[in-house]
């Protein structure tokens, strides 16, 4: 059984930063690749960041880039997602996500998301 396990959510103000942390348990984490996604109160779930199982990739929504840096540590079966100059749009709850690379990519381009395994989602809510 995979557990994907969300940490670091919280409130924030806007122009600040947060630090998000995915702990993977129950299988090899570093032949999957990794994602983010968010869903925002009353919107559909979209994609925030991808990576690929060495980390050579990273993959990023026009939403976020060069605000957020997706990266993971192999050897600590984690995964993190630096938020910096975060805005008052980016609250939602955040779920991290572990899958085949090709679902990843396609994810950036797709509502209909074909990760295999998700976690239960951690808050950002970003005050004005």
């Amino acid at each position: 059984q995979v557990q994907l396990v969300e940490s670091g959510g919280g409130l924030v103000q806007a122009g600040g930063s947060l630090r998000l942390s995915c702990a993977v348990s129950g299988r090899t984490f570093s032949s999957n690749a990794m994602a983010w996604f968010r869903q925002a109160p009353g919107k559909e779930r979209e994609f925030v960041a991808g990576i690929s199982w060495s980390g050579s990739s990273t993959y990023y929504a026009d939403s976020v880039k060069d605000r957020f840096t997706i990266s993971r540590e192999n050897a600590k079966n984690t995964m993190y997602l630096q938020m910096n100059s975060v805005k008052p749009e980016d609250t939602a709850v955040y779920y991290c996500a572990a899958g085949r690379l090709a679902a990843v990519i396609a994810a950036r381009s797709s509502s209909k998301y074909a990760m295999d395994y998700w976690g239960k989602g951690t808050l950002v809510t970003v005050s004005s």
